[in-house]
């Protein structure tokens, strides 16, 4: 690994450092500080220290009271860059916070949905490749919608394609309607193509079919967000349409993509099921 190292002129030189030295050799995880030492030097975390009952494994001094001061300085002054530094994170960790920071970091790749396409990015610039570059032209496959938060569109695909994406256009995002035949009928799901991060923002989303008098809507809890389009016949967060209600290979349905907020959602749904006071029976699923 390299890191960087300031000299006595202020001058930074890049060297490499291995880094097990900085995990706890009891354990194996990264050390925090604060690290303890035996009277001979063997290293210990503080966690390890309780369950060691405060005796070294190496050479049974007690260890758990004496803090290693030189090897917490050298932890506080290690710079890692983010693992999506390639991706435009500028982040730089300290040893032990990798894993923390890359679970929730907004520049985790994402893979772009349109089939044979190898192109992968931040969900910003997946959003700018698939928008202006390569897919201009998407294939019936893959249609295109610009779709903007709380407001509800008809939705159109055939059962075969599988899938749909759209551009959400505020918050520069990619997301996607999956169907999925099964043989007592058709799994509906929506997603939007990015990482879990809080700071991409949170959504929920509506979605209604209707056929022969009948009507499903399905209200979501918080919208699932994915790195990669999954082919596998989603487990949760799905409308079922049985095959009672399907004509042929097309769908028809209303979506609505909403800023996730659990208070407003029932209002919304009302407002939507009195608009549809025409329709003879109407078949309501909540996750």
């Amino acid at each position: 690994m390299e890191c960087v190292v300031s000299s006595t002129e202020d001058k930074s030189r890049t060297g490499i450092l291995n880094l097990d030295l900085l995990s706890c050799p009891i354990c194996v995880e990264p050390f925090t500080i604060p690290i303890f030492q035996c009277d001979n030097g063997h290293l210990a975390c503080s966690s390890c220290c309780p369950k060691l009952r405060n005796k070294c494994p190496s050479c049974a001094c007690p260890i758990g009271h004496s803090r290693c001061r030189a090897m917490e300085t050298v932890l506080e002054s290690t710079s890692i860059p983010c693992q999506n530094a390639e991706f435009g994170c500028t982040q730089k960790l300290t040893h032990g916070e990798e894993s923390t920071h890359e679970k929730t970091c907004t520049f985790s790749p994402c893979s772009c949905p349109v089939q044979d396409c190898n192109y992968t990015g931040s969900c910003k610039d997946l959003y700018v490749h698939y928008k202006n570059i390569i897919h201009q032209n998407p294939q019936s496959t893959s249609q295109r919608y610009r779709v903007r938060c709380d407001n509800s569109f008809i939705v159109k695909m055939k059962i075969s394609d599988n899938l749909l994406i759209g551009t959400l256009y505020e918050k520069r995002l990619l997301f996607t309607v999956q169907s999925f035949r099964k043989p007592y009928g058709v799994y509906v799901t929506v997603s939007c193509i990015a990482p879990s991060s809080p700071k991409v923002g949170r959504f929920s989303y509506y979605i209604s079919y209707t056929m022969d008098g009948h009507t499903i809507i399905y209200v979501s809890t918080e919208l699932k967000k994915i790195q990669r389009v999954s082919l596998h016949t989603p487990q949760e967060n799905y409308m079922l349409i049985p095959n009672s209600l399907l004509h042929g290979e097309s769908l028809e349905m209303r979506l609505c993509i909403q800023n996730f907020d659990p208070k407003k959602k029932r209002i919304k749904t009302k407002r939507y099921r009195r608009s549809s006071s025409k329709v003879k029976s109407i078949i309501e699923v909540s996750s």
